[in-house]
């Protein structure tokens, strides 16, 4: 190692943060983000994300050491395949395993024959059977679109009525191809956790667990979009209740990814529910989360650049991982309107210094020399301190000096943590 040539494929907060840190390696000589975001401007190269291709060139004209993919979509594409087809060294699954992520169908199956606690699911393809099945186990229940959604394919239904319109809606609506298939599954309560693991094929490295915030507004409320803010580590997470979720769901998922020869290599993401029976997982991700990336890459001490070498070589039981002491908050400003329709090309201007903090852009480009919001989700200011009050304190100070006209955030973010268990 050392003197590496890294690129990060990309364009959101996850990518920003990535390469935030990747830029404190001492064994990184030239780093490029394609396409990156205003963010990224100094490593940027103008290469979408599904341009296969193109990356594959990219990589090969550059003599890239290493490849890192933040978004789903790619992977499900292949493109590790593709990669490591012309010999280039990539992290993250392959096609075979990124199907974790890319059909609920499919993983359901995974989670079945490995024995992992989940929650009662079935599969449909025809709607009016669909909704036979909703009428019979009644509300609530969880309808999720078998393929990709960007995040946003799940709806929770309280009510009848509500549980049989999201039939109609996943599977002839808004989802396209990713909602031909239906997966309904019983409704678990409990608080959510994020486990993101580094994995090599056999070993597995837990990251520092993480609370997301999927709808729209405070206490939880309106619609579900990509995550308007994460914080970590949340205080209902202990020492035992990580040790039971790696004995229990992660290594009885690599162990039935290896069986079927397809292991999986790159960062699986758990979505876990901390219910009154236990620890129960809701959905796998293949890649680092956004906006979890955030306020991992902040606590993360160790140099990511050997762990993730590691992997790809099949040696991280060797790596050492180091977490730092103390909290950190994201909150994300997103567009107004997100997550339905929303304003592209606002001028936004950040403040000139904000201490150890970090904003993390995401929907974000230049416009004759003015940074301007590009996407929904536009900016992840991210905060760290000893405890949870004095981060989200720092990070909700910092929201409040960036000029970012009509921006729509949560104010709640973390709150959770606060209130007494």
């Amino acid at each position: 190692m050392g003197n590496l040539r890294v690129l990060v494929v990309g364009s959101g907060g996850r990518e920003h943060a990535l390469a935030w840190k990747l830029a404190q390696s001492p064994e990184l000589q030239r780093l490029y983000v394609a396409p990156g975001n205003a963010g990224t401007v100094l490593w940027n190269v103008d290469i979408p994300v599904r341009d296969i291709s193109a990356l594959v060139g990219f990589a090969l004209k550059e003599k890239i050491d290493l490849t890192i993919v933040g978004p789903e979509d790619p992977l499900s594409m292949g493109i590790v395949d593709a990669f490591q087809e012309v010999g280039l060294r990539i992290f993250g699954p392959t096609q075979a395993a990124a199907r974790l992520e890319g059909s609920k169908s499919f993983a359901k199956t995974i989670m079945d024959s490995a024995g992992i606690p989940t929650a009662a699911w079935k599969m449909f393809e025809e709607p009016e059977q669909a909704k036979a099945y909703v009428r019979a186990i009644g509300a609530p229940c969880v309808l999720k679109a078998d393929g990709l959604a960007a995040g946003k394919g799940v709806i929770v239904a309280m009510d009848l009525e509500t549980a049989l319109q999201a039939v109609d809606e996943i599977m002839e609506g808004s989802f396209g191809t990713a909602g031909k298939k239906l997966v309904i599954e019983e409704y678990l309560e409990g608080q959510e956790v994020s486990l993101l693991c580094f994995c090599d094929g056999v070993t597995a490295y837990p990251m520092v667990p993480v609370q997301d915030h999927k709808p729209a507004l405070d206490g939880d409320r309106g619609l579900n979009t990509g995550g308007m803010g994460t914080y970590s580590p949340p205080p209902i997470w202990t020492a035992e209740l990580e040790a039971k979720v790696m004995r229990d769901i992660v290594s009885p998922t690599l162990q039935v990814m290896r069986e079927r020869g397809t292991p999986f290599q790159g960062v699986l993401f758990f979505g876990l529910i901390l219910t009154g029976k236990g620890p129960k997982i809701l959905e796998y991700n293949v890649r680092f989360g956004d906006p979890e990336t955030q306020v991992v890459m902040k606590l993360l001490k160790s140099d990511l650049l050997p762990i993730l070498w590691a992997c790809t070589e099949g040696r991280l039981a060797e790596a050492r991982l180091e977490w730092k002491e103390g909290v950190a908050v994201c909150v994300v400003m997103a567009a107004p309107g997100y997550p339905l329709a929303y304003t592209k090309g606002i001028p936004i201007h950040l403040p000139e210094n904000y201490q150890d903090s970090v904003i993390f852009h995401a929907g974000t480009g230049i416009s004759e020399g003015q940074l301007i919001s590009s996407g929904g989700r536009v900016l992840g200011v991210t905060a760290e301190g000893k405890t949870l009050q004095q981060a989200r304190e720092k990070a909700y100070a910092l929201v409040e000096q960036i000029d970012f006209p009509r921006a729509h955030f949560r104010r709640d973010i973390g709150a959770k943590g606060l209130e007494p268990s």
